[in-house]
């Protein structure tokens, strides 16, 4: 790896850092970014160091966002401890499914959201007066920790953004409160995905330490920016982020 190639990586592991804290995404810059760097890199050992990378800023997004915005932690704790064993999960059994699979069903997922928040401009940016009931609350839990932890460890992309629209939607929070809780689970599914990739001798552990230093740089920014501009802010990044996601995905499918 030549030095432009080193100072790329490290660029772009601070700006993944940043849109990862503020609405997920994070990955679809850092991996492209990897293998740009490194085309003959065997993919789990990019998704392993990608986690190593991603775990660093969603820590530090998530030590962020709580110290400045409450959580529900009777959801949220116990789905970062599931998301840790799905994610896990997952990630043992991301050989045996190839990701062409999942593309064209998380596309149609995504652009759903989209449209969802396009079309409902208070969605997310104003705290509701309702309250979630323990169902609803279990709900959510297995929901964010089980399902999208699962699919975190076996493919990935746009995970930040489906805990988002889950805690928005399960809990009747709004976009800052709901990327906190999301982060923090996202830091769980990132650790169980990591175990299992670190077991399988899939990370780059020097490298991917030194972009966790830019990644932690660009989480710090993030989450404040975040909290500084609201809700309404999350929601553009967020739909922007959309955007790309589908577009490369499809890409990535069709072309």
């Amino acid at each position: 790896m030549d030095i432009a190639h080193g100072a790329g990586l490290f660029a772009a592991a601070a700006g993944a850092g940043g849109v990862d804290a503020i609405v997920g995404g994070g990955g679809l810059i850092m991996l492209p970014s990897l293998l740009v760097a490194f085309p003959t890199l065997p993919a789990a050992t990019a998704l392993g160091t990608n986690k190593l990378v991603g775990i660093s800023g969603t820590s530090t997004a998530a030590l962020t966002y709580t110290r400045r915005t409450p959580v529900d932690k009777r959801v949220v704790l116990p789905a970062a401890a599931l998301a840790v064993l799905c994610a896990g999960l997952g990630a043992l059994s991301a050989s045996a499914l190839p990701t062409h699979v999942f593309r064209p069903v998380v596309m149609v997922l995504l652009t759903t959201v989209a449209l969802f928040v396009v079309f409902r401009p208070a969605f997310g940016t104003e705290n509701s007066t309702l309250q979630a009931g323990p169902r609803r609350r279990a709900a959510t839990t297995l929901l964010a920790g089980g399902v999208i932890g699962f699919y975190d460890g076996i493919f990935g992309p746009g995970t930040g953004t489906f805990l988002i629209i889950c805690f928005t939607i399960g809990l009747y929070t709004e976009f800052v409160a709901s990327s906190a809780m999301a982060k923090v689970v996202n830091t769980g599914t990132n650790l169980g995905a990591l175990l299992v990739f670190a077991v399988e001798g899939h990370v780059m552990w020097l490298l991917g330490a030194g972009m966790a230093v830019c990644n932690i740089g660009g989480a710090r920014l993030g989450s404040g920016l975040a909290l500084k501009r609201g809700a309404g802010f999350v929601r553009v990044v967020l739909l922007v982020v959309v955007a790309v996601m589908v577009t490369k995905m499809g890409y990535d499918q069709f072309g």
